[in-house]
């Protein structure tokens, strides 16, 4: 007589019938697991995003940061002078780049592409508010030095900026 165990169920005996049943189901979900879900599921996310906001939810925080609803995004391929910074005749080029940048985005609203996250984990994006792009508009008035490894096309709006004596510029090209 076998003895049994107590806390070990008696074992049953194999259906093989069951077993494949068993072992096809898990195929078929499987297939359908693969075909239904995305292609690239841990990278699924998309390169760039679109981030909108209406007249009312844009805020400016500084020369080439925007406020836009409850996300924080910086002009990519631009890099304003801090407040308080003087440059030539100007003694705050930092405050009169956030007057210009607030001016651009005054009573519009902000459409923004964005192409990644700063070190501080803000988005960084080219923005147009009102047919204009905002972050060219900023560099050609002359109050945000170009990135032109970022974006080639405004280190020559920068350069025609200098050499025109605009914002930051006006004492002359440096």
């Amino acid at each position: 007589m076998r003895r049994r165990r107590i806390f070990k169920p008696a074992r049953s005996a194999a259906r093989p019938g069951r077993t494949l049943a068993l072992l096809g189901g898990l195929v078929i979900a499987g297939v359908l697991a693969g075909v239904l879900s995305p292609g690239d599921l841990m990278g699924s996310a998309p390169r760039t995003q679109e981030w909108r906001a209406l007249p009312s939810e844009v805020a400016v925080l500084d020369g080439e940061t925007l406020r836009l609803g409850d996300r924080i995004l910086r002009l990519h391929g631009v890099s304003a002078p801090p407040r308080g910074a003087a440059c030539g005749p100007v003694p705050d080029c930092g405050g009169a780049a956030t007057a210009e940048l607030a001016r651009l985005v005054r009573d519009r609203a902000v459409e923004c592409r964005i192409y990644g996250r700063d070190g501080f984990g803000r988005g960084l994006g080219v923005c147009r508010a009102g047919g204009v792009e905002v972050n060219a508009a900023l560099v050609g008035a002359g109050w945000a030095h170009a990135d032109g490894n970022a974006i080639p096309a405004l280190a020559a709006m920068e350069a025609l900026a200098r050499a025109e004596g605009r914002g930051m510029w006006a004492a002359g090209p440096r």
